[in-house]
């Protein structure tokens, strides 16, 4: 049992519009029926959806030889409506009698794999096994908690701060994202962040998160921490949301917070997938007094010629380089190489990850302008920043 699901299609619909959808449906159709034999059965379950039955075939490698021919098949480009489409397709497949028995099984079964050929990067094939239907299940039921996660006051913010290698003292604070389940005890955000992402709950969770940072931002600026920036991983699927400035203006607004004490740290992956969207959304918060930094920098796909157009304050080095230094020579070659281009294009550097005071006192002989790491500060909560920096200040002062 092939479970088929054309890439893409929802996005086609919606700019060319259904009469389009229709005749790219018509058009895949007729590849699956040249492409398979005469006695397997194809059928539309719905959407862009297919069912394909393949009967007589004695080895995992014939099923994935079909699979194979149908991505291929349905990889050439479509002409729908003048325009020259291509469209990719993911497949699920589950096997008679080796997975079960029952019919509606065996769908249900081809679908969890078809989940798992979509997460891993669509335009392939996955076969069932009962430790995917296991995974897929954990999540599903993740996902089904994460959508009132909110409501129920399960997320909540830690914040690690940051140390200005110049001063010794506290220059701000990233906020980072935390889930209490109430089963599940304390969930990594490598579990439940992907989840957001693929879903779209990661923009009220994302709003969420920048009102409650926001917040905090006014209230360390109350008791007197002046100039103490609030640093928000900014997601793809937030950047891209056309009405983001005017969200943020909104939030800013509400929590009475300067924004020059907001920073936003983007990706290099979110923003190459539409780069000139970016400027121009980037261009936007700047302009409204937002910081913007660059995290992660380096373990990306990224364009110089259109990082240099980027409205940013600073570049984070990220901690996979951070953790050989002094010791490695390639991460000291780039993280010397990094802050040399930074420096060129008039951006701050923090280093991610700072854990030895080797690695400290290197990166301030560098010129790095801030540090973070589990040498000046673990994650903690609001009122244990304002402890934290309260005691570094102290500690100079002497």
């Amino acid at each position: 049992m092939l479970f088929l699901d054309l890439d893409r299609f929802k996005t086609i619909n919606d700019t060319l519009g259904h009469p389009a959808g229709d005749s790219l449906l018509q058009q895949a159709a007729k590849r699956l029926k040249t492409t398979l034999r005469e006695e397997d059965t194809i059928g539309r379950v719905g959407g862009d959806e297919f069912l394909i039955l393949v009967s007589e075939l004695t080895t995992l490698e014939d099923v994935g030889h079909v699979a194979d021919k149908i991505l291929k098949a349905l990889s050439a480009p479509f002409l729908v409506a003048d325009y020259e489409l291509h469209v990719s397709a993911s497949i699920g497949i589950s096997l008679y009698p080796r997975d079960t028995d029952d019919a509606d099984a065996l769908i249900q079964y081809a679908d969890t794999a078809l989940y798992l050929a979509k997460e891993q990067g669509r335009n392939t094939f996955r076969f069932f096994s009962p430790e995917l239907d296991s995974s897929v299940r954990t999540r599903l039921h993740l996902e089904n908690d994460l959508r009132s996660a909110i409501d129920k006051n399960q997320l909540f913010l830690q914040y690690q701060p940051l140390m200005d290698l110049e001063t010794g003292h506290c220059s701000g604070a990233e906020a980072l994202l935390r889930w209490q389940h109430p089963e599940h005890g304390l969930i990594s955000p490598d579990d439940f962040i992907p989840i957001a992402e693929e879903t779209g709950l990661i923009i009220p969770i994302g709003e969420w998160v920048l009102g409650q940072a926001c917040l905090q931002a006014r209230l360390w600026q109350d008791a007197g921490m002046v100039d103490f920036r609030v640093s928000v991983n900014l997601s793809r699927r937030q950047l891209e949301q056309a009405g983001l400035p005017a969200t943020l203006r909104q939030i800013l607004h509400e929590t009475g917070c300067p924004p020059q004490l907001l920073e936003l740290e983007i990706t290099e992956s979110s923003t190459m997938s539409h780069p000139e969207q970016a400027i121009v959304r980037l261009n936007a918060l700047h302009e409204m007094g937002i910081g913007l930094a660059l995290d992660d920098y380096g373990t990306g796909y990224s364009s110089l010629a259109y990082l240099k157009r980027f409205p940013l304050d600073r570049m984070k080095i990220d901690r996979s380089f951070v953790e050989g230094i002094p010791d490695d020579s390639d991460d000291v070659a780039i993280v010397q190489t990094t802050i040399v281009m930074a420096r060129q294009l008039r951006l701050k550097v923090v280093a991610e990850g700072v854990e030895t005071s080797a690695q400290r006192a290197f990166l301030k002989a560098l010129g790095c302008d801030e540090i973070q790491g589990y040498l000046f500060a673990k994650p903690m909560s609001a009122g244990d920043v304002r402890n934290h920096c309260a005691v570094v200040w102290e500690k100079h002062k002497k």
